[in-house]
Parts: structure tokens; C-alpha cells; sequence
């Protein structure tokens, strides 16, 4: 694991880590954009997060054995039957990196968070 630093941007974070967590941590930023693409990537508490209509939509990070996701409490909340398999808290789920990343309910997270920020009210399902 790298010493912490702050980086300017999702890229150069991305470039402190070994290529097993960066190609990891790459493809949660992938699905995040694939299902969020009017969202903005910046870093904020000095990890990259994807912001919607102002708000913070989802943050993400890497560490040692796991990569983050960051979906508010309310994101965690909302499918902790299905992050039961996973290491989680109040608003973080953690993705071990010797597993495959579960694609589809990362995805049903993001869209459950759009609806929150939008209040548009897609189902997460959708």
C-alpha cells in the first residue's frame, strides 16, 4: 500500500497503487461512469468521488487487501441484505481485491444514489 498523499486528480490517485488494486479500482470507476455519466469526477476527503447536481454521489478508494465504495449511509442501508457478503459500515462497502467486483449491484447502488441526489425516483432495479 502507498503512502498517503493527496492527488489532484482520479488518474494520478489511481497511479499510486500496484496494477492488481489500480485495474480494480479502474473498473469500479468504469461502472461508476457507465451508470452515472452526467456525474463529475473530483477528489474530495482525498479520494476520488463522482458528484450530480451538486452533491456527492459516490466516493471510492483503495487500500492493502480491499478497494472501498463510499454510497452514503442511505446506499449501504438500502441493499445490506446483499452487502452482507462484504465487509461493511455505516456508509462504506468493502470490495476484497482477490474477488471479482460484484458489477450489477455496484450498479444498482449508483442508480439508487442518483435517484436520491435527482429525486427523480428511479428504481434501483432499473
Amino acid at each position: 500500500m502507498p503512502a498517503r498523499r493527496t492527488a489532484a486528480t482520479i488518474d494520478e490517485y489511481l497511479g499510486d497503487f500496484p496494477p492488481e488494486t489500480r485495474a480494480l479500482l479502474e473498473r469500479l470507476r468504469a461502472v461508476i461512469a457507465e451508470e452515472a455519466p452526467e456525474a463529475t469526477e473530483t477528489i474530495s476527503y482525498a479520494i476520488p468521488t463522482f458528484d450530480l447536481a451538486g452533491k456527492h454521489l459516490v466516493h471510492f478508494a483503495g487500500y492493502a487487501g480491499h478497494v472501498g465504495l463510499y454510497p452514503t449511509p442511505s446506499g449501504v442501508t438500502e441493499f445490506a441484505e446483499e452487502l452482507a457478503a462484504y465487509r461493511h459500515g455505516k456508509g462504506t462497502a468493502r470490495f476484497p481485491i482477490d474477488r471479482p467486483l460484484p458489477e450489477e449491484l455496484i450498479r444498482r447502488i449508483v442508480r439508487f444514489r442518483i435517484a436520491e441526489v435527482t429525486g427523480d425516483g428511479r428504481p434501483a432495479q432499473a
